[in-house]
């Protein structure tokens, strides 16, 4: 059985399926007393990679809008969000994305003069994607968080795609329910839909709800988004690229709506240790709702949990990240690269 575990609260591989390609830095110019001057040689890359330590220094003048009651509301269960994190990572990256919000404006207005129309303003629409586990969900809350205390972006909505899944019923029918989470197993005509009626200005656009409890659509309840000044839309497969069609020609995938993207990510080894810590977690805890789809994992002896949840990651969540998820990494405008303590390492941005 397919298996996301997100408390409200949900890399790259060690594999040699997947591999991580390291940004290499620019290399020097070699020259020798006498001889001609060498040119530099340069490794040519589409990412500028920042280290935490040079990243977190480009928040040294802004002011830490978080304290300790705010880490706890927002950071999932097993990820190691803290004050710190907040400050070094999260909070330069919300000023990043706080001047792309001025920079689209204006050059709307720039736009509307050339054209000789009046356009209003439209949602700035933000994708957040990582595997399953690696604390994603996380990162897009601090993310609306710390930019609705910007002056400019007072109103930030966050929707996740877990609500475009089809109902269990439908899955079952479709023979997914082992593919839950799996590119088919979401409705994309409905997502994508829903992406453009934001991004067009519609004044009120309605998404289904998700229960991580019942694991299911909530029937007759739906998130109700009126005209914000950004939407994030968090998910596994939201970078991915459109489908190519019979006939050979490609409609609009959902990051076609995207103003910037980030891809949060982590070795495949780190995220499947998390993702086992996770179910043991929620073993005594969520399980332990009576209500809970997962109850009946609750009364699982150490040694079986971790290895039904060993299992569930091999054989569903493993295959899905290295065939679907991991393959979007470079479509994001921003890597988020977490070391093996759930804790930003490095940055990478791209620079076109």
């Amino acid at each position: 059985m397919t298996f996301h575990i997100n408390d409200a609260p949900r890399p790259q591989p060690s594999t040699p399926n997947a591999p991580h390609t390291p940004v290499s830095p620019v290399t020097e110019p070699i020259s020798f007393v006498g001889s001609p001057p060498v040119e530099p040689q340069y490794t040519y890359s589409p990412f500028i990679e920042l280290d935490r330590s040079t990243w977190s220094r480009l928040a040294h003048e802004l002011e830490q809008p978080f304290d300790q009651s705010d880490v706890e509301r927002l950071r999932g269960l097993g990820d190691k969000l803290s004050l710190t994190e907040v400050a070094e990572v999260y909070l330069p990256l919300s000023r990043l994305l706080s001047i792309y919000v001025d920079a689209t404006a204006k050059l709307r207005e720039a736009s509307n003069k050339f054209l000789g129309e009046s356009t209003r303003r439209t949602p700035f629409v933000i994708g957040v994607a990582g595997s399953v586990a690696v604390g994603k969900s996380t990162s897009a809350r601090v993310l609306q968080e710390m930019l609705r205390r910007w002056p400019n972006t007072p109103r930030v909505e966050l929707v996740t795609t877990d609500g475009f899944l089809y109902p269990n019923a439908e899955l079952r029918r479709r023979g997914l329910m082992e593919r839950k989470g799996f590119p088919e197993s979401f409705d994309r005509r409905r997502l994508l839909r829903f992406v453009s009626d934001v991004k067009s200005g519609v004044p009120e656009v309605r998404a289904p709800m998700y229960s991580h409890l019942t694991y299911d659509i909530v029937p007759n309840q739906q998130i109700v988004v009126r005209r914000p000044d950004v939407l994030i839309v968090e998910g596994l497969n939201v970078l991915a690229p459109p489908r190519p069609r019979s006939d050979g020609t490609s409609g609009l995938s959902v990051s076609d709506f995207f103003d910037y993207s980030v891809y949060v990510d982590a070795s495949y080894d780190a995220v499947r240790k998390w993702y086992v810590n996770r179910f043991m977690e929620l073993r005594s805890g969520a399980f332990a709702n009576p209500d809970s789809y997962f109850h009946r994992y609750s009364a699982l002896s150490d040694d079986e949990a971790i290895k039904t949840a060993t299992g569930i990651w091999d054989r569903i969540n493993g295959p899905n990240l290295v065939q679907n998820v991991l393959p979007t990494r470079g479509r994001a405008k921003l890597v988020l690269t977490k070391n093996e303590d759930h804790h930003v390492k490095r940055v990478l941005m791209r620079k076109i």
